[in-house]
């Protein structure tokens, strides 16, 4: 079958709001209207997508499927959108994702150098989406901190960070000039990439609360100081991998450069020696989860 976009973004916009008339409200229709293109997608997805009540709806299994399959369908739709705008202007653009913490500042000057043309955007990822814009087109190119899934990525390991723990500062253990793993037995340590929270300030703000501590890479410590926090080098932590990151398909220059030129000032190269590689498609390689 054909899916109908329209039909996925009211969809969409329903399973945001959880309400009807908020989410046509945001789309400019009249309420009836966006049911009756619910229940013919229902109709011809051949399942029930939510479950309507006179305050609410909710999602099935099905629904919270579907919503996750359109975000990535509708942000694909919309970069494909976005880059066929670009080619009719003669633009040449490159949208570089980075993970919390990572800086790509020095990789962006050196490409901007060698390539005065091209536009260069940046998209700060949420900790939990890691990769999903590299597959579904919003980014061109990342620098992204492991663990993600690399399903359809090609992968070039750059270095790698130690973690910090992060603590309140009222906590036990805050005094001490560094921890073990041990230390932290008995603990609630928030999963980094849990989806509990939305953003980096929302953990700490929960750590400062004392709902928890977290194991974090050291830059995203340092990027987000506040007094009401400590961050203790744990000496037997699993240091978190930095890695360069396309997708598979991408093949186009300024995308095969960028990444060669990144690669290159984190490894701290001289940046002629991204100059041969340039243009190649980066070899992936596998690294222990």
């Amino acid at each position: 079958m054909d899916l109908d976009l329209r039909k996925l973004r009211y969809f969409a916009a329903v399973a945001e709001h959880g309400h009807f008339g908020r989410a046509a409200a945001q789309l400019y229709i009249a309420q009836p209207v966006l049911s009756r293109q619910i229940r013919a997608l229902e109709r011809e997805l051949g399942c029930a997508l939510l479950v309507r009540t006179t305050r609410s709806v909710q999602l099935t299994a099905a629904g919270e499927q579907l919503r996750e399959e359109a975000r990535a369908v509708l942000a694909g739709v919309d970069a494909a959108v976005r880059r066929v705008h670009e080619a009719d202007r003669g633009v040449e653009r490159l949208v570089v994702a980075f993970a919390p913490g990572l800086h790509v500042s020095d990789a962006v000057r050196a490409f901007g150098t060698s390539h005065p043309g091209v536009e260069i955007a940046l998209l700060r990822l949420h900790w939990w989406e890691q990769a999903a814009p590299l597959r579904d087109g919003r980014a061109d190119v990342g620098l992204l901190r492991r663990p993600f899934d690399d399903t359809g990525l090609r992968v070039v390991p750059v270095g790698s960070e130690p973690k910090v723990a992060c603590l309140p500062a009222t906590h036990p253990l805050a005094g001490r000039a560094a921890l073990t793993t041990a230390d932290l037995d008995g603990e609630t340590v928030l999963d980094t990439y849990a989806r509990r929270t939305s953003s980096v300030e929302e953990k700490f703000e929960l750590i400062a609360a004392g709902h928890g501590v977290a194991l974090v890479p050291r830059s995203v410590a340092r990027s987000y100081p506040r007094p009401d926090l400590v961050h203790l080098p744990v000496t037997d932590s699993v240091p978190a991998d930095v890695c360069v990151v396309v997708a598979e398909g991408r093949r186009e220059r300024r995308v095969l450069d960028f990444a060669a030129v990144a690669e290159a000032t984190w490894r701290g190269e001289p940046l002629a020696a991204a100059g041969p590689g340039a243009g190649q498609v980066p070899q992936e390689v596998q690294v222990p989860q």
